[in-house]
């Protein structure tokens, strides 16, 4: 058997491991019906001339399941968070008192909500995609190890088998984290 064989099938897992984080944490910036800070993630505001990410400038809460409230610490500011907001594709208008800025995000529409599941779902796909090409990189590598006597052709084979068991175990994975997202999106 190949030396590094169980480091090899090790960091594969962790590979796929990390797909899967990817693609909870971009289904966490998804909106579906709640309000979530990670939605800001990605607003960046001119801060003095530097773009910085709105989250390392303010404040971030969820005071209700549909409304986030920012508290920039930098008060002169509040202008160019409602500018980077609005250029953003969050689909909301803020609204601000000078101190604080309020977005109010409106109940999806069934329109809505059927286009963010297509989104879900190609997401999910994506990864599935990520998850067949991390695959066959290790076939490759098991394969070479075979054409270069490091490893036999039963060797190989258990080795396939334990590289699709894996395979497997992750698009399940995939799966249910797609599903649970779809249906948190479709309810209403």
């Amino acid at each position: 058997m190949l030396e590094n064989y169980n480091e090899i099938l090790k960091d594969f897992e962790n590979k796929l491991d990390k797909r899967v984080d990817r693609l909870k944490y971009e289904y966490s910036i998804i909106r579906a019906g709640r309000a979530n800070p990670k939605m800001l993630d990605k607003v960046l505001v001119s801060y003095y001339g530097t773009m910085t990410p709105l989250t390392q400038m303010a404040n971030i809460s969820v005071p209700e399941a549909r409304m986030i409230v920012i508290s920039p610490w930098d008060i002169s500011m509040v202008k160019e968070i409602n500018k980077s907001i609005l250029a953003s594709d969050l689909g909301v208008t803020p609204t601000d008192d000078g101190r604080l800025i309020r977005l109010v995000f409106p109940a999806l529409t069934e329109d809505r909500r059927k286009e963010i599941v297509k989104e879900v779902r190609k997401l999910a796909e994506e990864t599935r995609i990520a998850v067949r090409n991390e695959r066959k990189e290790i076939l490759e590598i098991l394969k070479n190890a075979e054409k270069d006597k490091k490893m036999s052709k039963d060797e190989l084979e258990s080795g396939e088998e334990d590289v699709q068991k894996l395979v497997n175990k992750f698009n399940g994975i995939i799966d249910s984290i797609c599903e649970a997202k779809e249906k948190e999106v479709m309810e209403v």
